[in-house]
């Protein structure tokens, strides 16, 4: 039987995925920040997963506002990044896993979540920074992926509790899949910022800090924020914290932190890092 090894969080600003591309790990600005993934990278080295299942949201590359589901899932033998107006290269394909996508789609429609099945799908920054980051060398020991892209752009926004229980009905659609996988779950985006209005540039240390702390032994004390109660602490992209506990959700009860960083400001973003085994 498939098994969840454990999940991980990280942001996925498109800045991120320059300064890799320009190779800027030492530069001042960005050290602090590159310098939190070394522990990433020896976790995933020991635990070795087979599939990585990556909650995201699109930006506007595979959909747009006239066409913006809530939940999707991706259904593809591969899927490909483009170009999508940040600079940023555009890199190699990334391998889908079709077989288990469909057994995860039948298993969360049973559950009675309705979600787009996208059996073509392009991934933008949402995705391949935290690929770039996770698998510095990903050409070279590539692992297969499954992106669920969850909608934080445009409102209505599913709620944190609704996010929660989609990740728990992930956890139980690859708990069920029948053939011997290891399986890491990756929450992307934020932390707290806001890119535009009168709160640009807008993070909130003290509520990051608290929602790092509580997600692991408390992750229900977090789903009764309500969407505006989030963009109020958050910050209008500080939403994308629903899908950390998306991930969350998929681990089941109990977890134990094997390592976490948080780091402000990148790019007026929070960014926080964290490492959570499947107990």
């Amino acid at each position: 039987m498939a098994r969840i090894v454990g999940g991980l969080t990280t942001s996925h600003i498109p800045a991120i995925g320059n300064a890799i591309a320009r190779e800027l790990f030492e530069e001042p600005y960005w050290k602090p920040f590159f310098a939190g993934y070394p522990p990433v990278l020896a976790w995933l080295d020991k635990v070795k997963p087979d599939l990585a299942v990556v909650t995201y949201n699109d930006h506007g590359l595979n959909f747009f506002l006239d066409k913006l589901p809530t939940f999707s899932v991706g259904a593809a033998a591969e899927y490909r990044h483009a170009d999508e107006g940040w600079g940023l290269p555009v890199i190699q394909p990334f391998q889908g896993d079709a077989e288990f996508s469909w057994h995860l789609i039948n298993s969360l429609v049973a559950d009675e979540f309705d979600i787009a099945t996208c059996q073509e799908m392009l991934v933008d920054h949402g995705f391949t920074v935290p690929m770039s980051l996770c698998w510095p060398e990903y050409e070279k020991f590539p692992i297969k992926t499954i992106p669920i892209c969850i909608n934080t752009v445009q409102h209505p926004l599913p709620t944190p509790a609704r996010c929660y229980k989609f990740g728990q009905a992930i956890g139980r659609a690859i708990e069920s899949y029948e053939k011997d996988l290891k399986v890491v779950v990756i929450g992307t985006g934020g932390m707290s910022h806001q890119l535009d209005g009168e709160r640009a540039g807008f993070i909130n240390k003290e509520f990051d800090l608290m929602c790092m702390e509580k997600i692991v032994d408390e992750p229900e004390s977090l789903t009764r924020y309500s969407i505006h109660e989030l963009v109020r602490l958050a910050g209008a992209q500080g939403a994308e914290f629903i899908l950390w506990l998306a991930m969350r959700g998929a681990l089941g009860n109990k977890v134990r932190k094997i390592y976490s960083n948080y780091h402000i400001p990148i790019s007026n973003t929070a960014a926080g890092v964290l490492v959570l085994e499947k107990e």
